[in-house]
């Protein structure tokens, strides 16, 4: 296989050790190194100790990380181990393009169906059915567990932690490990048995059952006196391992219908060798009760192969940069990097700025940029246009379209124990996150009708009911700075009295998270009655989207039972934005600069220079102007 422009970064994080290597070519590992995340205080110390023992020629772009932990949204807390981190903050430190971060067994299932017949050792029968689930499990600092769900020709990995199922003792001497347990930890899981912390509790509770002193050994240590049959005590702590996971194993394949078989990886079980094979791991496996039968027919496999989870992690990245060259201009900062050589020394030191600072750019005002790169605005203009951009507003879309393919869009729950920041990062990242799902969701037809009808309008009423009140008080204020006749009804009683003084060339724009509110249901029924038209702002579906003449969809579900619709309210406020900068641009075009080409490139091409500055800012005291509309979206106090 051909290789890669640039060799990318593949890490396996545990909570012992962090693994790294370089992927120079598909599938082509080297510089291996594995590091004590002991003697390393946080991710970043061990990421760049790593960095540091390759060649100074060496130049790394792309990483995909892979954790034991779950990995949900940007902040990432590890289960086993101290260290944290945000996934973006350490992206920009590490000078990376991309980093991918995923659970660790997720990774070693996108191995799975990269794996060679002799990567894998068979454990007792059962025959793998073509285009089945499969489920993948293994132990180390804890006990992982994934699955695969086939996807025509591809497949879909389960992000599970089905290691912390609660344990379900077997006989009396299961349930002796189980009341050893219970004297550490309020839920015992299978993850407090079978892993190396589990072995070394299982070795403990045995010697106390047997009435023997136990020795202070360490897994490893464990493990090589039962292979070696010296200690009668961890010859019983190895084969009860053996077994639990036996049953571990078998309520996974169960919980999944894991009809394509189960793989165990995980640093301890590829290293027992034939002991494992004759362990009764098979046995506990199948015994299933009326399930046995069920559970005989899947076949059981040990992952033998060494860089299995590197083989994951580095399919996941390369699905990932996929994803991201397939959309229009995603590619932009690749194709910077390929054009260096073919820039004039003031476009190169924009085109360095851009590599160094992509985020700010995305938020840049051209004469930001322009300073910041030690340039002329033209130069940028140039810059932009040698691109293939029609200016910077183009060439920002372009952009900001690659680069928001590395923000997750997901929802983090937030927790009674987080802390104060945790708290702050999930709120902040459950926000941007909506915002970015509502932008995908935008119909350009539907947002021009809006604005039209609001244009043509005599007088634009708004309405709302609840929380959302403060939507439509805001929207009130934006209509009426720009001279436009309108009001704010938040009171279902004088909602319908308001409706039904509407006229033709009048427009109700109704506020309405589900859109089935009886009142405001009632207020279209009776503005259409009154000829006047309706702009809903509401969920996709809705009986209030059925009743528009043009409907700007936000799809967000609040937990009820906070009584408090908090990112909901942002949205809509944000569609409000929109609708205020549209109409805005439509009613008076003189009033914002303009010169040939789209009006979001005349705004990016025209900021007002520093002189003419502060008499700009005299218009709005106290509000900021980032931009020529910023004016026109900032929220009534």
């Amino acid at each position: 296989m051909p290789p890669f422009d640039n060799p990318r970064l593949i890490a396996d994080i545990g909570g012992t050790y962090a693994r790294f290597a370089l992927e120079e070519a598909p599938g082509e590992f080297s510089q291996i190194a594995s590091l004590r995340c002991a003697e390393h205080p946080d991710f970043h110390a061990a990421v760049s100790a790593y960095l540091a023992l390759l060649p100074a020629s060496i130049e790394v772009r792309h990483a995909a990380i892979a954790i034991a932990n779950p990995v949900e949204g940007d902040s990432v807390r590890m289960t086993n181990y101290h260290w944290q981190f945000s996934i973006e903050e350490m992206r920009q430190r590490l000078g990376l393009d991309t980093l991918v971060v995923v659970n660790d067994f997720t990774a070693l299932a996108m191995a799975v169906p990269r794996l060679k017949p002799s990567d894998l050792r068979k454990i007792g029968g059962g025959e793998a059915r073509r285009q089945s689930v499969i489920g993948v499990l293994g132990s180390g600092s804890g006990l992982g567990t994934s699955g695969l769900i086939p996807s025509g020709d591809g497949w879909i990995s389960l992000g599970a932690e089905g290691g912390h199922t609660s344990f379900s003792p077997r006989d009396e001497r299961e349930i002796d490990i189980l009341r050893f347990a219970w004297q550490q930890f309020e839920h015992v899981s299978f993850e407090r048995l079978v892993s190396g912390p589990g072995l070394e509790l299982i070795y403990r509770a045995l010697a106390q059952r047997a009435g023997v002193g136990a020795t202070p050994l360490s897994a490893p240590d464990i493990t090589q006196r039962a292979l070696e049959a010296s200690d009668p005590v961890c010859v019983e702590a190895l084969e009860m391992f053996c077994a639990l996971l036996g049953t571990a194993a078998a309520n996974l394949a169960v919980t999944l219908g894991a009809l394509g078989g189960i793989y165990i990886g995980g640093g301890i079980v590829p290293r027992l060798g034939a002991y494992f094979d004759q362990s009764r791991f098979r046995s506990r496996f199948e015994d299933k009760g009326r399930f046995r039968d069920y559970v005989s027919g899947i076949p059981t496999y040990v992952i033998t192969a060494e860089q299995a989870t590197f083989m994951g992690a580095s399919a996941i990245l390369d699905a990932q940069l996929r994803t991201l060259e397939g959309t229009p201009g995603s590619a932009i900062l690749s194709q910077i990097r390929r054009a260096r050589s073919e820039l004039s020394p003031a476009e190169l030191r924009v085109a360095e700025h851009v590599l160094a600072h992509a985020r700010d750019v995305l938020n840049d005002p051209i004469a930001e940029i322009a300073k910041a790169a030690h340039v002329s605005q033209p130069t940028v203009i140039r810059f932009c246009r040698s691109l293939g951009c029609e200016g910077l507003s183009d060439f920002k879309l372009r952009l900001a379209s690659g680069l928001t393919g590395t923000v997750p869009v997901t929802h983090t729950q937030v927790m009674h124990d987080d802390s104060v920041v945790e708290l702050g990062t999930k709120v902040l990242g459950n926000t941007a996150s909506a915002i970015l799902q509502v932008r995908s969701e935008l119909n350009r037809e539907m947002i021009d009708r809006a604005i039209e009808l609001l244009i043509q309008a005599n007088r634009i009423e708004f309405f709302a009911v609840g929380h959302y009140g403060v939507v439509a008080q805001d929207a009130q204020f934006k209509f009426l700075r720009f001279g436009v006749p309108s009001s704010a009804h938040t009171d279902p009683r004088l909602q319908t009295l308001a409706a039904g003084v509407l006229g033709p060339r009048d427009v109700a724009v109704i506020i309405s998270s589900s859109g089935k509110l009886s009142e405001l249901l009632e207020v279209a029924d009776k503005a259409r009655e009154r000829g006047a038209a309706v702009v809903a702002i509401t969920a996709s579906q809705s009986p209030l989207a059925k009743k528009a003449d043009a409907t700007l969809i936000v799809d967000h579900v609040e937990d009820v039972s906070t009584h408090l619709p908090m990112i909901s309210r942002i949205l809509h406020l944000l569609v409000i934005d929109i609708l205020t900068v549209g109409v805005a641009m439509r009613r008076n075009p003189d009033g914002v600069p303009a010169l040939s080409g789209s009006a979001d490139e005349a705004l990016d091409e025209a900021q007002p220079s520093p002189v003419s500055r502060p008499a700009a800012r005299s218009a709005a005291p106290g509000v900021s102007m980032a931009s020529p509309l910023a004016k026109l979206t900032s929220h009534s106090r």
